[in-house]
């Protein structure tokens, strides 16, 4: 909702000023004291919407003793020659089609005119008919009077055109002419891969590292480059400043990426705050020219969500200004407020009544997924990154999220009581301890009476069974112990991990048996995460600090660590070092860094760096790419003239090599799951609905009813799994609601989007399941129907896939 004051010409009041409030449907006046000009009458306008429909308008007016006049009127809005097309929501490399609109006369007189399609690159406003074979875009049409025609432009999109696509449709006859325009995006039928290198050193000198897959790229046929983009800094604080805008524009609407979403936000309104210095840097990035047609693609939001979803590299910047610019935006401090208080009542919204928060909306009460917002609520106390205002906010969630999960641990205590369970040899499991964890950071909170018996109880078996427990929950046992002063077996806890870890000078500290997994504590970027927090808080270990964050900075992609619960984590971590987030603006020790790749030479003193970041990024787009930048050398030498060594501490970098490549060439870990996709025509008989197969060489028809059937079997019990199945471009599905859903004894969440639909499930046990929804036929043409994909949300390397198939429409 707006208000404005504003003065209307004629109206004569003692302030002479009105005050209007416009809300989504409706518009009020507020008039201190009415009187009006010799004809009695104010004139206002308004400007309709584009839509070609039939509107009704009401107005009511009112004095303070209730006197009152009403008015309805009906305006149509329309002209007298119109276009109206009929896009898809999306279009596919590969996809045949014809483009349709449908021509309106109403006149009374017949017309006759011409009709005009253009083509356009959204990116570069370059014209793109002949690429796409549009090889009839003028036509001529007639139309009787009061009548309407169809037209119909066909056209082929090109392969390796993956972006956004502007078309426009121009009709013409005599003096009446209309048009109209708009942006859909193109998908791509490969993938996008992204292989990482780290350069981490230590002091000045030089060293060379080797990138085995760049250079042995040229092997492959198919294999196409997207980028490469290299990054180096002497604060790993600023990996977490370029990941934040990941977080804050996830598409999902769980309750865990809702809170990461208020959660990048909070960190991002933290270290914008945290020095003048930053907010310099920000504000000057954030006014630096950079193509403006990439601003309009931004703010097309339906655009950019199904790019977001499907494309995700078109929307990243082309070079490091834009970059810059990007990441100023999202650090706006406006745009920030307004996002935080939307995150925080969607967030607020998925908590139950009695504390507990759901995975998606609809959903039961999730455990896992509550004690991990806490803590997350946790993480942000500690670093004192609460937004101004926000702690009373953060209060009222904690004040019914910590008893509902002290009622749980009092629960498990019950029932092992209840089935006779040895309490002398019991071992905690890992929901306890993360519990134990999370508890940590809320001393303020009193454990509630009838749970305390119960929290000493599973906190005295973890200081007798930490030996047993994974790495991960080794960390978290050290920091809950180290926390309600167990200095002794926090102690025992980090001598064993340092015992046990693999340190290695190219890959930093690390341990062998991180695997990552299907449950949410077989993790090991969230491990870890969590381990350099052990390490600087119970341990006080500089070094190995050091050391696990260059194996946390290896596995980084270009702008994430695969994941939104990861990335969230590793930015905690990052941003936990000594000195905070402030080190940001306040480095005092910027060294001269030089990196060849290959026949390319990159020095920091020629990126323009910011005074004070210690930061440089540079993108080589695909066609500049070449195998011999597989070979890297890095040279650190000392900012003062005389070179002097030992002045430069720990600097870090990376090198992301990006490119396509067809899935099924892309080597994936083995899977517990299978996925069988078919598509049936429904046509109704004298004995009901009849489905037929669509196999290949049939040929579909506008208006047929497609049911789409996915089988899904799975071999093992998994949590957090999300399944995606794609759709072709001419198919319109007819579920548009997304909602909670069960179905024999499983409960899930279908979300419907332009070019997919997905489900999700917090928990799926092992079976066979079979997913049925409907589909409409709208474009004749032949187009790629894409692939049915299942991954766990938070290891995304464990996936499968259907096989890809296309359909024919005539």
């Amino acid at each position: 909702m707006e208000s404005e004051i504003r003065r209307i010409p004629g109206l004569k009041a003692p302030s002479g000023d009105v005050k209007i409030r416009k809300n989504f449907n409706e518009t009020a006046f507020f008039f201190p004291d009415l009187r009006t000009d010799s004809s009695g009458a104010i004139e206002f306008s308004f400007t309709m919407p584009e839509a070609l429909t039939k509107w009704k308008f009401m107005a009511l007016a009112h004095t303070k003793e209730a006197a009152f006049g009403n008015s309805t009127k009906e305006i149509v809005t329309q002209k007298e020659l119109m276009v109206q097309p009929n896009p898809p929501r999306f279009l596919r490399e590969g996809d045949k089609m014809e483009f349709s609109a449908k021509v309106v006369n109403l006149t009374a007189k017949e017309m006759t005119g011409t009709a005009e399609f253009q083509l356009f690159d959204a990116a570069t406003n370059e014209p793109v008919d002949g690429r796409f074979k549009s090889v009839i875009p003028n036509q001529y049409f007639t139309v009787g009077a009061g009548q309407s025609e169809s037209i119909k432009f066909p056209m082929e999109v090109p392969y390796q055109f993956n972006k956004a696509l502007v078309w426009r449709i121009v009709v013409k006859s005599g003096a009446y002419s209309d048009g109209e325009e708009n942006a859909l995006p193109v998908l791509t039928n490969r993938m996008l891969v992204t292989e990482s290198m780290p350069l981490p050193m230590r002091g000045t000198g030089t060293r060379n590292f080797i990138f085995d897959k760049l250079l042995k790229s040229g092997n492959s046929e198919s294999l196409q480059h997207h980028a490469i983009t290299l990054e180096y800094t002497s604060n790993p604080a600023w990996y977490a400043v370029q990941a934040l805008p990941y977080l804050m524009e996830y598409p999902y609407e769980c309750a865990e990426q809702t809170w990461n979403r208020y959660y990048a936000n909070s960190l991002a309104t933290f270290i914008a705050n945290s020095s003048p210095r930053i907010k310099q840097v920000f504000e000057r990035w954030r006014i630096k020219d950079t193509a403006a047609l990439m601003s309009n693609l931004q703010k097309n939001q339906e655009l950019k969500a199904v790019l977001l979803e499907e494309t995700p590299w078109v929307l990243q910047a082309k070079n490091e200004a834009e970059q810059k610019r990007n990441i100023a935006l999202l650090f706006d401090m406006v745009r920030m407020s307004e996002q935080l208080n939307s995150s925080y009542d969607k967030l607020k919204q998925m908590q139950s009544s009695n504390g507990g928060f759901v995975w998606f909306s609809g959903g039961p009460d999730d455990r896992y997924i509550t004690q991990y917002i806490v803590t997350g609520i946790g993480h942000l106390l500690k670093l004192k990154a609460a937004a101004s205002g926000h702690s009373d906010k953060l209060k009222a969630i904690l004040q019914k999220a910590i008893p509902y999960l002290d009622r749980k641990i009092k629960e498990d205590y019950d029932d092992l009581i209840k089935y006779k369970v040895s309490l002398k040899t019991y071992t905690p499991g890992y929901t306890t301890i993360q519990y134990l964890y999370m508890r940590s950071f809320f001393p303020d909170y009193p454990i509630a009476t009838a749970s305390k018996t119960a929290y000493d109880y599973f906190r005295g078996r973890t200081q007798q069974t930490w030996v047993g427990q994974s790495k991960y929950m080794q960390g978290m046992i050290s920091l809950a112990l180290h926390r309600t002063n167990d200095a002794k077996t926090t102690a025992a806890i980090l001598k064993s991990l340092k015992e046990t870890a693999v340190i290695n000078e190219e890959l930093g500290m690390y341990w062998k048996d991180q695997t990552n997994g299907w449950f949410w504590y077989q993790a090991p970027i969230e491990t870890q995460a969590l381990l350099i927090e052990a390490f600087q808080e119970a341990g006080k270990d500089e070094k190995a600090v050091d050391d696990l964050r260059t194996w946390l900075l290896k596995n980084k992609q270009t702008n994430n660590w695969k994941t939104t619960r990861a990335t969230a984590e590793a930015c905690y971590a990052l941003l936990l070092q000594g000195a905070g987030p402030a080190a940001i603006g306040s480095l005092t020790n910027e060294p001269l860094v030089e990196i060849k790749m290959g026949n390319l030479s990159i020095k920091s003193s020629s990126q323009q760096q910011e005074a004070g970041s210690g930061y440089f990024k540079q993108t080589i787009e695909g066609n500049k790419v070449d195998p011999q930048m597989g070979n890297i050398s890095v040279t650190v030498s000392s900012p003062s003239s005389g070179g002097g060594k030992g002045e430069v501490g720990a600097t870090w970098g990376a090198a992301y090599w990006q490119y396509f490549e067809d899935l099924d060439k892309i080597t994936t870990a083995a899977t517990p799951l299978k996925l069988v996709k078919k598509l049936f025509v429904e046509k109704n008989s004298d004995r009901g609905p009849v489905l037929t197969p669509v196999n290949d060489g049939d040929v579909l028809k506008v208006g047929d009813k497609i049911k789409v059937r996915v089988e899904l079997r799975v071999d093992r019990d998994m949590e957090y799994v999300h399944m995606k199945d794609m759709r072709a471009s001419a198919l319109e599905p007819v579920n548009v609601l997304s909602q909670y859903k069960w179905q024999g004894g499983l409960g899930y969440y279908e979300s419907t989007k332009d070019a997919s639909t997905n489900f999700f499930f917090s928990y799926l046990r092992k079976g066979t399941y079979v997913f049925e929804y409907p589909l409409f036929v709208t474009h004749t043409g032949n187009f790629s129907n894409g692939i049915t994909s299942i991954q766990c949300m938070y290891a995304p390397e464990f996936s499968s896939h259907s096989e890809g198939v296309r359909i024919t429409v005539e």
